[in-house]
């Protein structure tokens, strides 16, 4: 019985990882030096949020020595404040910061020590690691709490002092789910913050972080500088393995190509002595004057795998094409690569040239514009209830079709032509030689982008007010069989859901799926409220490329180019172009 109780015992043991002797032990650049110009921190008023209604905070910044009188400051903002400004906890941020800004290892920063909101009809905590908006704020996805820094913690800070709008002069950190909290800042506003610090960070499922690995790996990677910390020893509850999720991060950064640094030991529980240990080194990495090249490790792909990070070509962005513009709409391209598209607004239908030259092509506006097998380019007229072709030759237009409400079209290799009819929900059959009309498909939320396969044999259609992007098989009679919901858009985070524990996060039901575009491998491209999303032939998400301009509506793209490696894409009033690293087909 002794033997059979004394082997329970060691292999229980045996299966819970040993603390590390040492601990935490004081860094030298957190002891206080009498050589060293000490800053000052200044208790703010308790900051009642909008973004956050019915919630107030306690809040202080820091504000160096080195700091003149009108001069513009670097920021760092700190999550759970009140443990970092602690002059006897792990952090001893004051201190840390005015011996690396007095050895030029940091630029003169003020830091910004925040609490989580508090409900002040509530009890008021022992201390605010407990404050009852914590979990809300910090360990929701979306660009709630990124608002409220921008939008109302930063606006009073300039009231004040003069704070640096570079993002590489910005940085946030954490711990635990502020931790994961200075990440979605970094995620959601990258044109705001640059550099993260996360310790321990809650990248688990308690409401929807464990969706960050997978997210990494495919969207377009963000000029982010990241520093990681975590223990074997953190914790392993009904939320997820905090180890596990933070080597998840670590490794889909990683991948990405990102400027990450990942600090990984033994032992260590879900606590700040490791990383108030490492806090002053940390801090040195993430402010290091030198650029890091981005080196993605795609070592692990499988052959057939078409990633994002195969069509990307470094060192290569979006680029404007055209400026000024009123409506941009129906782009697309001929044989030869050149670019057409349509300023609905104007109206006008326009070509751009491959060596760059500008034509006016008609004085018309166009939803939906594509070249058919007999050298006419028709186009769609929603306002006027018709589908028309012009004859680039001669600027000639005809009707091809009334009474419809088209919005965009394809057009077969046989000359027949597809639409998507976005308000009745429905995608129409034309045949612009015997004048047939006939509804084809009816029932997809909001039809809006439409495209073909490379073979023609496929018919694809993007969903508006759903998230789905349909396929069809099209028959030699023109009908449609085989209805699918092929391709799942990813959705935007709804800001104003309920961001429930241990659960995804709420998301908008709508993708916006617009414009569409095929490439020879099969690739759909398929623009959204998030950006461009581009699929494989099987129907799975490659990857998420930014929108140009984030703030302004993404609604149609194209392939173009002598190549067809080009990307167009009309964004709000601006046209936009990007080279891909789109392989040139075989021939035979």
């Amino acid at each position: 019985m002794k033997r059979s109780l004394l082997l329970s015992l060691s292999l229980a043991l045996a299966s819970v990882p040993a603390l590390r002797a040492d601990g935490w032990q004081l860094h030298p650049d957190a002891t206080e030096q009498a050589s060293v110009p000490h800053g000052k921190v200044q208790k703010m008023e308790p900051f009642l949020s909008k973004l956050f209604p019915g919630t107030v905070r306690d809040w202080s910044v820091y504000i160096p020595a080195q700091l003149k009188p009108g001069e513009t400051a670097a920021l760092m903002v700190f999550q759970d404040g009140h443990d970092y400004v602690n002059p006897k906890g792990h952090w001893r941020a004051p201190v840390v910061f005015d011996n690396l800004i007095a050895k030029g290892e940091m630029p003169p920063t003020i830091a910004v020590f925040i609490n989580p909101g508090h409900d002040p009809s509530k009890p008021v905590p022992q201390n605010p690691w407990k404050n009852s908006n914590r979990s809300l704020e910090y360990d929701s996805l979306g660009e709630r709490y990124a608002r409220f820094l921008t939008e109302e913690i930063i606006p009073e800070l300039e009231k004040r002092w003069k704070i640096s709008d570079d993002p590489d002069k910005r940085a946030i950190g954490g711990a635990s789910s502020g931790g994961i909290c200075a990440f979605t800042v970094a995620w959601e506003k990258p044109e705001s913050f640059r550099k993260v610090l996360s310790t321990i960070g809650s990248f688990v499922n308690i409401r929807g972080g464990n969706a960050y690995p997978s997210l990494i790996r495919k969207t377009e990677p963000l000029p982010l500088r990241v520093f990681l910390q975590d223990s074997s020893g953190d914790i392993d509850n009904p939320f997820g393995n905090w180890p596990l999720g933070n080597r998840q991060m670590a490794a889909a950064l990683k991948y990405m190509g990102y400027d990450v640094s990942f600090d990984y030991s033994e032992g260590y529980g879900h606590n700040s002595e490791r990383g108030g240990a490492i806090f002053p080194d940390a801090l040195k990495w993430l402010w290091r004057h030198e650029k890091t090249a981005s080196t993605p490790d795609t070592s692990g792909d499988l052959r057939g795998d078409l990633t994002l990070l195969n069509l990307l070509l470094p060192g290569e962005g979006w680029k404007t094409v055209a400026e000024g513009l009123g409506a941009v709409d129906g782009p697309c391209s001929d044989q030869e690569g050149n670019f057409y598209f349509s300023d609905v607004k104007e109206p006008a239908v326009y070509r751009i040239a491959l060596d760059g030259k500008k034509t006016k092509l008609a004085d018309e506006g166009v939803g939906g514009l594509k070249f058919g097998p007999d050298g006419l380019l028709y186009g769609c007229q929603g306002q006027k209830k018709r589908v028309i072709s012009i004859d680039i030759r001669n600027g000639e237009v005809r009707e091809i079709a009334t009474g419809v409400q088209p919005n965009d079209l394809v057009v077969t290799l046989e000359g027949h032509i597809y639409i998507t009819e976005t308000g009745s929900q429905q995608v129409t059959f034309i045949d612009p030689k015997t004048g047939a009309v006939w509804i084809a498909d009816h029932g997809i939320a909001g039809p809006n982008g439409i495209a073909l396969s490379p073979d023609g044999g496929t018919l694809a259609v993007s969903e508006y007010k759903g998230e789905y992007v349909w396929t069809f098989r099209i028959e030699g009679n023109g009908t449609l069989t085989a209805k699918s919901p092929y391709m799942n858009l990813r959705l935007p985070i709804d800001p104003k859901g309920e961001f429930k524990l241990n659960a995804p996060p709420p998301y908008q039901a709508a993708s916006k799926g617009d414009g569409m575009a095929t490439d020879w491998r099969g690739r759909y491209y398929v623009t959204s409220a998030l950006g461009v999303q581009i699929f494989d032939p099987t129907g799975r998400l490659c990857g998420v490329l930014d929108k140009p301009q984030s703030s302004k509506p993404l609604n149609c793209c194209t392939l173009a180019g002598s190549k067809g490696d080009t990307l167009f894409v009309g964004n709000g009033d601006k046209i936009f172009s990007r080279k891909l690293q789109i392989e040139t087909p075989k021939t035979k």
